[in-house]
């Protein structure tokens, strides 16, 4: 009777994968994709006050912070040597208006929470997004004339909006509210302002999605938000469009490029590298992130090992980097190891 083994041999010609798996040091040898502090961006939430840090109950773990906690926050970013933070206004109800105005205060909760940590911590970078929803009375992320989002005023409003936010200290303005002519727009307005040296990361392909919920609990716009966002973000079925869309931003002077949400659009990630070559980021969303902790919480994954594997997953999708909420709690297990 034959070997089994001269057997298995004859029927795989001696190509046998598991040999680069028999070991600890064979696996980290020919480990294609790497997971590092320096592919995290950490989003952080603003309120108005001092000392104050507030629970956020969709989001276990996630706090928004008044001014002095966020520099805190990037102080400890910094020592845990994450490379940059992104921060999210959710300011005061009767600042917020139609046209979403506040944001073209100069001394706002954004630009204020920027000067501070620039001044604090000059060496974290910090990205600001110019979208309207913290700022309007009905959530959307641009102005709403009736029943409409009006583009071009939207997009005349942003690019202002961006200029103060530079002048803030803001190192890249990431445009999320998905206007048409945005990134040209802003572009202008940045180098008109003297500020040819600030990026633009555009959200160049951000989708109608349902994984969104907690992050409009965190900024307070859920309960406002009148109709959907469907005329202006991507429906999730349409990939090639989510590529045109890029491909738009990639010619008006876009420096970076980012998918959202994250995990469910890992080929979104890839299409966008393969195609551009441009820097490319993932933003693991709200409800990506509380539903692993939900999860976890309940028993029913094991949370840090999911946490690490979806992260991975878009390194393997060919982002150069990942913003999540996860973060500092990423980035001190790394430093375990």
């Amino acid at each position: 009777m034959q070997d089994k083994t001269h057997l298995v041999d004859e029927i795989t010609g001696h190509r046998r994968m598991r040999r680069n798996r028999k070991a600890d040091w064979t696996r980290r040898l020919v480990q294609e994709n790497r997971l590092t502090v320096d592919d995290l961006i950490w989003p952080i939430f603003l309120i108005p006050g001092s000392g104050i840090v507030e629970p956020i109950p969709a989001m276990p773990g996630v706090s928004r912070l008044t001014v002095d906690k966020a520099v805190e926050a990037a102080k400890e970013a910094a020592d845990l040597g994450i490379p940059a933070i992104a921060t999210f206004p959710n300011i005061e109800m009767e600042l917020r208006d139609e046209t979403g105005s506040n944001s073209l205060e100069k001394n706002n909760l954004i630009n204020l929470a920027t000067a501070a940590i620039k001044k604090a911590v000059p060496n974290i970078g910090v990205i600001t997004d110019v979208a309207l929803d913290p700022f309007t009375s009905h959530g959307h992320d641009g102005i709403l004339r009736g029943s409409e989002i009006v583009n071009d005023e939207t997009v005349e409003q942003v690019a202002r909006a961006a200029v103060y936010q530079a002048d803030a200290g803001s190192d890249i303005i990431a445009p999320s509210e998905m206007m048409d002519g945005r990134i040209g727009a802003i572009r202008h307005a940045l180098d008109a302002a003297g500020h040819q040296g600030v990026g633009i990361m555009s959200y160049a392909t951000k989708f109608s999605s349902a994984f969104y919920g907690p992050y409009r609990e965190a900024i307070s716009t859920g309960g406002l938000l009148k109709g959907d966002k469907k005329t202006y973000y991507i429906d999730p079925a349409n990939g090639t469009e989510a590529v045109r869309d890029a491909a738009l931003d990639v010619e008006e002077g876009a420096d970076m490029l980012m998918v959202k949400p994250g995990l469910p659009y890992l080929d979104i990630c890839w299409r966008l590298k393969e195609a551009f070559g441009l820097p490319t980021f993932a933003y693991q969303v709200s409800g990506e992130y509380s539903m692993i902790k939900a999860a976890a919480a309940n028993g029913w994954i094991d949370g840090e090992r999911v946490m690490l594997e979806t992260l991975l997953a878009f390194k393997r999708a060919g982002c150069d980097g990942i913003l999540t909420y996860f973060a500092p709690e990423v980035a001190k297990l790394l430093a375990k190891r």
